[in-house]
Order: C-alpha cells, then structure tokens, then sequence
C-alpha cells in the first residue's frame, strides 16, 4: 500500500512481528462504529488528537494547513494575506479551517471543493491541488500532508508553504494521533512507547511523504536537519533518512509519475551482489544469482559502500556514464531495498561528481513489487569488475 500512514503502520507490524492488514472506510457518519466498535481494525491511523469517539494515543505529529501555487505563477506568499493573493481565485474544501482562514482576509474569489464524500471514488483536496496545477485556479489551501503529498506529483512545479505565520485565531495547527477502542489501556501504552521509540523513523517517513511537520519549538522540521554530513560507512541496511541535500526524493507513486511523464529516466539499481559462499572457494564455480529488479533498471552492484576501492569507483563511473550517455543533466533515479543505505550513499556520490537531476527512491524493488508492479530479471553491468 502507498501512503505515509501505511509505511508507519508497517512499522508498528514489523515492531509487534505482526503482519498488517487494512480494512478501508470512507470517514463519514459512521466511520467509527463501522471500523473499530465493530472490531474491523485495532487502529485507526491519522486521528486528530481529541477526537471523541476513539481513545487517542499521544500524538505523533503536528502538522499545519498548506498553500499552494504555481512556482512559475508569480505568487511568493507566505501568508493568505499577501497583496499577490488579493484578486487570486483560491481553491478550498468546504467547512475547513481554511474557509474561516480564507474569510479572516476577506478572500471571497473561491473555488470550493466538497468535504464529505466518499474518499474511495472521489479526493477532493487532490482535485484542488491538480486544478492549480492545470492553470484552472491560481491556489489552494489545502490540508498539509494531502498538500505536500499530491503537490510532489504535478509536472508542473508547484510551491507548498506550510501556514505557520498566520494569527492564532485561525486555528490552521493540530496534533494527530492513533485511534483505539476505549477499553485498551495495555494497547494505548504499547503504542505510545512505539511514537516515543519510533519518533525519529516516523519523522523521516513523513518528511520523505512531504508532509509538513512542527516541531515542539514550533519550527518546522526538514530532512536537511536529520540528514547525516557524510556517507554511510556500516549498517547499511537500518532506517535511512527523509532526504538527500542536492537530490530529489520520490515516493513510489512519485516514481511511476516520473517514468510516466520522463520515458528517459534512468533507473540504477545499487543492491550488493552476494559474496561467495565460504564452501564455494576459488577456483570452485560461482555464479551470483541474477537480480529482481525494477523493468528497465541497470545494475551496478557494490557502488553504495560509503568508502569504495580505485576499482570500485571506476566501476561506478564508468557505469553512471554509460547509463546517462555522457548527460550530466539526465534523470538518475537510485535505489536498492527499503531500509538501504547504499541507495543513499550512491546516490549522495552522482550528485557530487556533478550530476544535476539526481532521484533517490528509497523504498527499493521490495515495495515496488509488494504494490503489484512487475520485476524483470537483470544481471550486473559488464562494465567491469565491481568487487
């Protein structure tokens, strides 16, 4: 499943050594009653703190409404107030917080979008971030995770602010939490020792989902802040950052988009191969096993290790050249396995040999697979030796 609120949930699956499963319904009268009382589910992912008819965990996040323009469009707003929004026709679901926002300035040009609806058929915060995308509004203050989520996924770029400047009267900022039944007490401490013990893993996945997160200074949070100054030298396979500074980090969604609307994006795969088994010595034969990988990928095994021999780097460039045909400006996407340093690391060294359209999708050929999208076998670039 794709979404930040599943990548946490697995979390909490792979934490208990549970598998996760999900029961879908639209939030609406009757969403509780139909979900948890009735023993659907355990858990109710993205709650806002207070809610009533669940127990709240402590919450996991703080986030804010966002608003977004076309980065081209002339809008540099931080604020609803700008001047440069006075005469913009600005797009918003109805009975948000956003409405009362949009009328605290006297903003009355709107373009409303219904809140209750069947979420499974019908996104309407996605449709106002697509309609300013398309030229059809000039801005929306939409939710900020839904905001930053779908923002990321228009060809046109689109510039997301989180509204941390407005008045406090325009209650734009809330905490979000777990929802359980309210008989759980042993339950409710699980989990909020899992926010306290996760807090670092969940704050990444959120960053790397774009979503815009307060921190208890009431700051904002980057992945640039969690993000670690050098290379990776050991434990490659452990929970890896939001972010990479001078890449571009996509989500598998992201990614489909990008291959969609980019056919010449070069996908590189950096998965070690297997070493040789300790009872298969040289000269015994040893073939690696071939590699699962994503359709169209090119395979350059053992070039994520954070310090690499003269061969190996050698390896690595020859192999980054040959991919993008001699391009310095072609679109590179790295990856590996969820939880893989060595995509970062690879990734981290192209933008630092001067590559400048450089993509690091973290959640590896597992995840690609495990959201019902082929593999194809691939076999190591032959561009030398790599070990």
């Amino acid at each position: 499943m794709e979404g930040f609120e599943n990548e946490i949930a697995r979390l909490i699956g792979e934490d208990l050594k549970k598998p996760v499963t999900y029961y879908w319904w639209p939030q609406t009268i009757g969403f509780v009653r139909n979900t948890l009382r009735a023993r659907q589910c355990d858990l109710v992912m993205g709650t806002a703190s207070g809610e009533e008819l669940m127990q709240n965990t402590n919450p996991y996040y703080r986030t804010v409404y966002s608003l977004v323009y076309r980065t081209k469009s002339g809008i540099r707003a931080e604020s609803v107030g700008d001047p440069t929004l006075k005469d913009a026709r600005i797009g918003v679901v109805e009975k948000t917080p956003a409405v009362n926002l949009l009328r605290l300035y006297g903003i009355t040009r709107t373009e409303p979008y219904q809140l209750n609806t069947d979420t499974r058929a019908n996104n309407p915060a996605r449709d106002a971030i697509e309609d300013v995308a398309a030229g059809r509004t000039d801005a929306a203050v939409i939710w900020g995770p839904i905001a930053g989520y779908f923002a990321a996924q228009q060809t046109e770029p689109l510039t997301v602010v989180p509204l941390v400047k407005e008045p406090a009267v325009a209650r734009l900022q809330f905490n979000i939490s777990m929802g359980i039944r309210s008989d759980e007490p042993e339950w409710k401490h699980w989990l909020n020792d899992f926010i306290k013990r996760r807090q670092d893993d969940i704050d990444r996945i959120l960053l790397r989902y774009h979503v815009p997160i307060i921190g208890p200074d009431g700051a904002l949070k980057t992945a640039a802040a969690i993000e670690p100054p050098g290379y990776r030298m050991d434990q490659y396979r452990a929970p890896t950052p939001a972010g990479l500074t001078g890449a571009s980090t996509v989500t598998l969604a992201e990614l489909r988009r990008l291959i969609e609307h980019f056919p010449d994006t070069r996908l590189v795969d950096v998965m070690p191969a297997p070493p040789r088994p300790a009872d298969r010595p040289a000269p015994a034969v040893w073939v690696p096993p071939p590699r699962r990988s994503l359709p169209g990928a090119v395979w350059l095994p053992n070039v994520g290790y954070g310090s690499l021999s003269g061969e190996q780097e050698r390896y690595f460039r020859a192999g980054l050249e040959t991919v993008s045909h001699g391009d310095r400006a072609a679109r590179l996407v790295f990856f590996c396995e969820p939880d893989c340093w060595m995509s970062w690391n690879a990734a981290k060294r192209a933008v630092e040999w001067g590559y400048g359209n450089v993509y690091w999708y973290s959640d590896g050929a597992m995840r690609w697979q495990e959201a019902g999208y082929g593999l194809e076998t691939v076999e190591p670039f032959a561009g030398g030796a790599s070990n």
